[in-house]
């Protein structure tokens, strides 16, 4: 089940939070618990990005995404994800998410967020995200417009710009 009181949560304790601006990095704390596990005692790989919600709707919320979203009646969906798990998250364990915009091109909006046990990195993940509407995905240039920012994304991190290279290389439909 989504679990729409921590949801709740994270947006009450951001509601104060300063705006950041769009590549800024939104930081949250979330703990495990006992049904947040998997059968290995550890938190559950579904449930992980499930957690990611919780930091990257605060995340939209706090660069003005949301507002832009709502003003114009679109939504907002994920098109893509790479995750990296490294380190074990234990039932009771508290982590820090750290969550930030690192750029975008013509069509998606790309996010990186990443979950710590103090210095020790658990998992990472990239995220390809589209904002919708009737017609389909906006170009990003209208976001950009609807959010008062510059159109010309920053400069993709290489390690991103190699998953979108990749990832275009794949496939769509698979085959069966």
């Amino acid at each position: 089940m989504y679990p729409v009181a921590r949801m709740f949560y994270q947006l009450a304790v951001t509601r104060t939070a300063p705006p950041l601006p769009t590549t800024g990095t939104h930081v949250s704390h979330h703990r495990c618990w006992p049904w947040d596990i998997d059968l290995w005692m550890e938190l559950n790989n579904g449930r992980t990005l499930t957690f990611y919600d919780l930091g990257r709707i605060p995340l939209a919320r706090r660069t003005g995404l949301i507002d832009v979203l709502r003003k114009q009646r679109w939504g907002m969906t994920m098109a893509g994800a790479s995750v990296r798990y490294r380190a074990r998250i234990r039932t009771f364990e508290r982590v820090e998410m750290q969550s930030r915009v690192v750029g975008w091109d013509d069509r998606f909006l790309y996010l990186e967020q990443s979950m710590w046990k103090g210095q020790t990195c658990c998992n990472q993940i990239v995220y390809r995200s589209a904002v919708t509407d009737g017609n389909g995905i906006v170009p990003m240039h209208r976001v950009a417009e609807a959010l008062g920012i510059d159109p010309q994304s920053p400069p993709m991190p290489d390690w991103v710009q190699a998953w979108i290279d990749a990832d275009a290389l794949r496939p769509w439909p698979p085959a069966r």
